[in-house]
Parts: structure tokens; sequence; C-alpha cells
């Protein structure tokens, strides 16, 4: 007899509202996003224990005010056979189970995600991936709007005089990159380098989409996303912020070895796979910088040029004493 408290109907209205959110039309709907696969659901579902239990030893790692403008649980699925591949992933949902059914917790409505076991059927009709790997996220979309102090998300994420506070240490601008692995690639090396943001400007790929959320393995709930900022606003924000205004060019004049400043806060302009930044977008800078070539190929995919670059900001500021993500 099938238990009825497992969605078991693959065509059900609740998972076609799921299904829709693999299109951009569907997200912008709903403003939700999928999360497929242990590693996004997990990052998930840590974010939501930060905000709404308390965690001393996760402080450090999820401080509070680092959950603002990141997203927050809707719904999570899953498959009870395939969760148990993954006790740690089980022990994590068990913890926040605990906490949205304690009847003393008093979560506010915003906190209480909708959970439900599904069967492998239902959950690969939900999803975007090729395979389903038995556990989805249904996640909201943070808003973008003025912050409390009247600062708009720009001058919110970027600091500076505009924030009142000091300037962000390290961003990646994407300009106009449209391939979602590429996307997804720069978003999990700028968390990994500690960015304090990641701004994509009108043309980019959108960072929701499913298989940016999946290339990226779960960096979307540990960094701010900005979409629909024009490259013009960005650049004049990041000056005003303190930040210097660096574009990874390969015809760039100055050798990334040479940079002498880059533990400074910096924005890092990253262009196009095709046909990198235009003269326009490269006359934005303060600096045009080159990645050396030691071998043969004629260049460097863009996701490859942004770790380099990045990491090479991320060690000058740490070899200066200095914290990634704040001014030293």
């Amino acid at each position: 007899m099938t238990d009825p408290a497992v969605l078991n109907n693959p065509h059900a209205d609740r998972v076609k509202k799921v299904a829709s959110l693999a299109t951009r039309a569907g997200r912008r709907r709903q403003r939700l996003f999928l999360a497929e696969g242990p590693q996004p659901v997990r990052e998930a579902l840590t974010l939501w224990l930060r905000r709404w239990e308390d965690v001393p030893d996760g402080a450090a790692r999820h401080p509070a005010s680092a959950v603002k403008g990141l997203p927050e649980l809707d719904a999570l699925f899953f498959d009870a056979e395939a969760l148990s591949a993954h006790p740690d992933l089980q022990a994590l949902l068990d913890q926040a189970r605990g906490v949205l059914f304690d009847p003393q917790a008093a979560l506010p409505r915003p906190a209480r995600f909708f959970l439900r076991e599904a069967t492998a059927e239902v959950l690969a009709a939900m999803g975007d991936a090729e395979t389903s790997q038995g556990v989805l996220a249904v996640c909201r979309i943070p808003q973008t709007g003025a912050s409390d102090g009247g600062a708009g998300p720009l001058e919110s994420l970027l600091g500076g005089p505009e924030s009142s506070g000091a300037p962000a240490g390290l961003v990646a601008g994407l300009l106009g990159i449209q391939d979602p692995g590429n996307a997804g690639t720069i978003i999990r090396t700028a968390d990994a380098a500690g960015a304090s943001a990641v701004v994509l400007t009108p043309g980019s790929v959108d960072p929701w989409a499913p298989k940016v959320v999946r290339s990226a393995a779960g960096s979307h709930f540990h960094l701010p996303l900005l979409t629909g900022t024009d490259p013009q606003r960005l650049v004049a924000t990041a000056r005003s912020a303190g930040l210097q205004v660096l574009a990874a060019d390969g015809g760039g004049e100055v050798p990334l070895p040479e940079m002498e400043d880059l533990g400074s806060p910096t924005l890092w302009l990253l262009g196009n796979e095709a046909h990198g930044l235009s003269s326009e977008q490269r006359g934005l800078a303060d600096r045009r910088v080159s990645i050396p070539l030691y071998g043969q190929a004629e260049s460097l995919n863009v996701a490859t040029a942004a770790t380099v670059c990045l990491y090479a900001s991320a060690m000058a500021r740490a070899e200066a004493g200095g914290s990634v993500g704040e001014t030293p």
C-alpha cells in the first residue's frame, strides 16, 4: 500500500510548479530556484540552521551578518533510500526537522519550509539534472531592494561611504558571461577566494539557473549575488566604495605577476567567453591585466582566468595580513 505521506504522483500540480523552476520564466514568476543534489542541499540546510538555531561552533563560518542577501529554504523533497547514502546530510535534515517541528521554537512564517518525502520518479520529474540524486531543495531568490539604511543593493554589497561600512575586499564582476558552467565555477571560485560578492551585468546567464547552481556546488548559500547592474554603474559604485577596478584582459598592458597593489580592495572585470571585454568595458578599468601564457595555448577559459586573478588578489591580501572580505 502506498504511504499517503510520500509524494508519489509525478503529474501533481506541486511537482509541475517545482519543475517549472528549470525555466527563467518560472523562476521570475515564483521568485524561487532549484538546488539539486547533496552538496547544494547540504549548504541550504546549514544556512537555515545558522539562521534559526543557535549553533555556537558555526558562528565563525556563518556570522549573523553573512546571511543577509542569501537564499532561504522554501521546500525540501527527498528520497529516503537515496538520502541514506549521505549520513551527514541525513543528520542535518534531522536537526532541521527538530527545530521545524518544535512547538516551543515559535519560528516566523518565512522560516517554515515545506518538507516532504518523495519517490525517485517524482524527484526526477521535479529536477533538471540528467540523473536525480535523490534530494532537491526549492529556495527563495533573495530580494535586492534598498537596505534599511537607504542604500541600494549594490552599495550595500560593495560597502564604503554609501553604506557607512568598510569597502568589500574582493568582488567578481561578470560582464556578459553566458555559459552556466563558467558562471557557476566563477561563483564557486569567488566563494573559495573569500570574495564579498559576485555581480552579473545584463546579458549574463541567470545565476539561479539549475546548471549554474549545480556548478557552484553550494556557493550560492555563502555569498551574495546581484544581477542586472550595468557595467558603468558597477564600476562607479566600486570606485566610490574605495575599490580599484582591474580588467582581466589577454591584451592587458600589465602582466599579473608585475601588479604591485593586488592586496588592495579590488573589483575584477571578467568578460564574455567568445569576445572578452569590449573596448568600452576595458576602458572602465584602472588597469588592464594580462595572465602570462608559458605554453602554447592561445588563451585561458574565462573561469580559469577568473580563478588565477581572484586568487592572486586573495593571496596578496592574505600575505599583507588582511582579511579578504574586509579592509585591513
